[in-house]
């Protein structure tokens, strides 16, 4: 979780919400990590979930990443879960909860559904309260800075 604080912490020096996220293959070698970029790629898909898994996908040459782990800083939002579902990734490992946008533990849980595919092991709470506080930093210091506190 280590090296997805540190994406996440990137990402938020480059204006981007403060999320991470580190792809471990099954031998446990780090083989993706990225940060949200979806302002710099102005694509709102490009969450650090999202990126991981095609950087990954695009490396093995396949669509699924079995036995993969996936670390991530914040409860993945609905469409992150879906793509990590879709990849079957066998390990889910995040860290601060997302009562307003998660998908996982909260609005849409998407490995609840019974038209889920695959569900994946999940393990919240990881190195939580560091999440938690880069995130809340970077929203204060947005309203504080003028601006717009939804980014």
């Amino acid at each position: 979780m280590d090296a997805a604080l540190a994406e996440a912490r990137a990402a938020a020096a480059r204006g981007e919400v403060p999320v991470g996220a580190v792809l471990v293959d099954p031998k446990g070698r780090v083989v993706a990590r990225a940060g949200n970029r979806t302002r710099e790629l102005s694509d709102p898909t490009a969450h650090a979930e999202i990126l991981v898994i095609r950087e990954a996908c695009a490396a093995e040459g396949s669509e699924r990443l079995p036995g993969y782990a996936l670390y991530v800083t914040l409860e993945p939002c609905a469409m992150c879960a879906t793509a990590i579902s879709a990849a079957r990734i066998a390990r889910l490992y995040y860290g601060a909860s997302d009562p307003k946008s998660g998908g996982v533990a909260h609005g849409a849980r998407v490995f609840s559904h019974p038209q889920c595919h695959h569900v994946p092991e999940i393990y919240d709470g990881i190195a939580a309260a560091e999440a938690e506080a880069l995130l809340k930093a970077f929203f204060r210091d947005r309203r504080e800075g003028g601006a717009r506190p939804d980014l």
